[in-house]
């Protein structure tokens, strides 16, 4: 027993309920404990979970901040397409043709039309038809051109091989005043005339051709060209021609983004004749030389050409050759200096009419 004191007076109490009472406070310490640890965890949770949760969010936003890989359906190819057409207009105050006016150095207008098919992106076939309108002395009533060749590439060279008809419908058989060199020639009733030129009713004739051309850059290119045929302008007499050209073409950062392209190109010729047939006299054609130089300014499908053009062929040899219905005792104008202006208009189905 243990003793206990109330109010001075000694009392006893009993041992069992003491040891119940420590017990008891022993206990609810515990429990006290307890509590605080069990909400001790608790928070411990919760700020693991909240956290967590920041670290959650702050992935997201770095992420999302950060540029996605993006999965897009490819484009389809576009399927190749080998046919093209080209085809375009021009008038010009003078149709010269190797130095030479084919519009007695009038205006001229002309059209062409050309299907193209391309092989590959190296290998192009075509056909074309042009017509062209002209002065000569037949009166024939126009120049219509039908052509076909092939045009394959190889890197920066291109070629060009084909075949070149040109034909002169609606001519008249032109003869020579009496007594002189075709007089008779042609059909009773024929022509005549004053100066005594002469010319056969049919001067259609063919040309096989070949050229390259090669490009050094965006602004330079070479080329070469040659042809022949059999039977020039049906005279009888076989011509072959060969030339050489370049261009020069302008940066387009000399006029900015306006569109207005500009070049400058030349080309010098030599043409061989040989000996005309017996309608002619059996005479032999004059070789000459031909250049010409121009500059020229581009605008989408528009080209403005200036070019001068000349010859080395003495007048008179020119009034053998073309015999020219406006030649004088002198000769003929035909063959002389000429200056070129051309606005012509060239397009394709492919790059224009999509």
């Amino acid at each position: 027993m243990l003793l206990s004191v109330v109010r001075g007076a000694p009392q006893t109490v009993p041992t069992t309920k003491v040891l119940s009472a420590v017990c008891c406070r022993r206990w609810a310490a515990l429990r006290a404990a307890l509590r605080w640890l069990n909400w001790g965890f608790k928070m411990k949770s919760v700020l693991l979970s909240a956290v967590a949760l920041l670290a959650v969010g702050g992935v997201s936003a770095s992420a999302a901040d950060l540029p996605a890989k993006v999965y897009t359906k490819a484009l389809p190819v576009a399927a190749f397409d080998p046919w093209d057409i080209a085809f375009g207009a021009a008038i010009t105050n003078n149709y010269v043709f190797r130095g030479v006016t084919q519009s007695n150095r009038e205006a001229s207008v002309n059209a062409y039309f050309e299907p193209r098919y391309n092989i590959n992106k190296d290998l192009q076939l075509y056909v074309g038809a042009a017509g062209n309108s002209i002065s000569f002395t037949n009166r024939a009533a126009a120049e219509v051109d039908v052509y076909a060749g092939i045009r394959p590439t190889f890197g920066p060279v291109a070629f060009d091989f084909g075949i070149w008809g040109y034909l002169y419908p609606g001519g008249q058989c032109i003869d020579a005043n009496a007594g002189g060199v075709a007089a008779g020639l042609c059909p009773l009733g024929a022509a005549i005339l004053p100066n005594g030129n002469f010319m056969k009713a049919d001067v259609s004739f063919y040309e096989f051709y070949g050229k390259v051309n090669f490009t050094f850059n965006d602004n330079f290119s070479l080329g070469a060209n040659v042809y022949y045929s059999p039977n020039f302008l049906n005279s009888g007499a076989e011509g072959t021609y060969a030339s050489v050209v370049g261009k020069a073409t302008a940066p387009t950062a000399w006029f900015g983004t306006s569109g207005v392209g500009a070049y400058l190109s030349g080309e010098f010729g030599r043409q061989w004749l040989g000996t005309s047939d017996a309608f002619y006299g059996n005479v032999k054609y004059a070789d000459y030389n031909t250049w010409n130089v121009g500059i020229g300014f581009t605008y989408k499908v528009f080209t403005l050409d200036f070019r001068y053009s000349d010859t080395n062929l003495s007048k008179a040899d020119c009034n053998l050759f073309t015999s020219d219905f406006t030649a004088t005792a002198a000769g003929s104008k035909w063959c002389g200096a000429a200056g070129i202006v051309k606005l012509s208009a060239d397009l394709t189905a492919m790059t224009n009419l999509k």
